[in-house]
């Protein structure tokens, strides 16, 4: 007499569709995981040439050396005045994209010093957290070789984490925070609300565990309609930093806005320099 068994359980639908949409989520994050540099630098690598004209007159290209051997490219203008911009500019596009902001600020008598990250504007490499601190600390040695000195450091967007990471490093005479935010996990968990975002991220920029140990002046300027890095990562970076400091609203604009065409911005920066330095 044959033994009689149960046929094996066949799983339920509601498993299977269970089932099915954890295979996705979590193929969906091995990929973000996997390429996720790439949502978050959009460098331009295109070679860029030395403008020439009647205005730019002065405009000198630098060749840096980072201390792990690549060739990285920058932009350097001496001013009348004894203060020297230093820019890191946000994650898009390369230097010629901040030339007008360059000449703005030159055209007000400072000095200004503009910085391709390794895989922008022709500079070797491909952008990391580390690599990016790497080519700062290249152009901050390259002034100071040059006995340049009152820096004064100005993070766009992205480029706020280096600002204050190097502020952390190399003291400036004066911070400047443009677009900035608290951490880039704070941006990337609230663009990508349904993912895992901070365990996934490995280029965090965690500004907020830093500002607090800074103890330079600081200046903070954001748009009220920014949407990419929106305004309340930017308050909660500046309310967690040490005194002097000073918060400017631009109302009506955005994170792609040209904010140095601003007369309120422009006076701003000079009333902010004047009361914490000596011009």
């Amino acid at each position: 007499m044959e033994d009689e068994t149960d046929p094996p359980q066949q799983p339920s639908p509601v498993w299977r569709i269970a089932r099915s949409v954890l295979t996705i989520y979590l193929a969906l994050c091995a990929l973000v995981f996997l390429f996720q540099r790439r949502l978050q630098y959009f460098p331009d690598p295109s070679a860029v040439r030395l403008p020439r004209g009647g205005l730019l007159q002065g405009l000198e290209e630098v060749k840096l050396r980072t201390d792990d051997d690549l060739e990285i490219f920058a932009w350097y203008w001496s001013g009348e005045r004894p203060v020297t911009f230093v820019i890191f500019h946000g994650n898009g596009g390369n230097r010629l994209h901040r030339l007008e902001w360059m000449r703005a600020l030159h055209l007000e008598g400072y000095g200004v010093f503009l910085l391709d990250y390794r895989g922008y504007g022709g500079s070797e490499g491909s952008p990391t957290e580390d690599g990016l601190y790497r080519d700062a600390e290249a152009a901050v040695r390259w002034l100071e070789d040059r006995n340049v000195d009152n820096l004064v450091y100005l993070g766009e967007s992205l480029g706020s984490g280096v600002a204050v990471e190097m502020a952390s490093r190399r003291p400036p005479a004066a911070l400047i925070v443009q677009s900035g935010f608290s951490s880039a996990v704070d941006i990337g968990k609230s663009a990508y609300p349904y993912l895992p975002v901070g365990l996934l991220m490995r280029d965090r920029f965690e500004s907020l565990a830093k500002i607090g140990e800074i103890q330079v002046p600081l200046l903070q300027i954001h748009g009220d309609q920014d949407r990419i890095v929106p305004l309340a990562f930017g308050r909660k970076l500046f309310e967690a930093a040490k005194e002097p400091k000073q918060w400017l609203t631009l109302s009506g604009l955005g994170h792609n806005t040209a904010y140095w065409a601003e007369e309120e911005y422009m006076a701003t920066l000079e009333k902010f320099l004047s009361a914490h330095l000596k011009l």
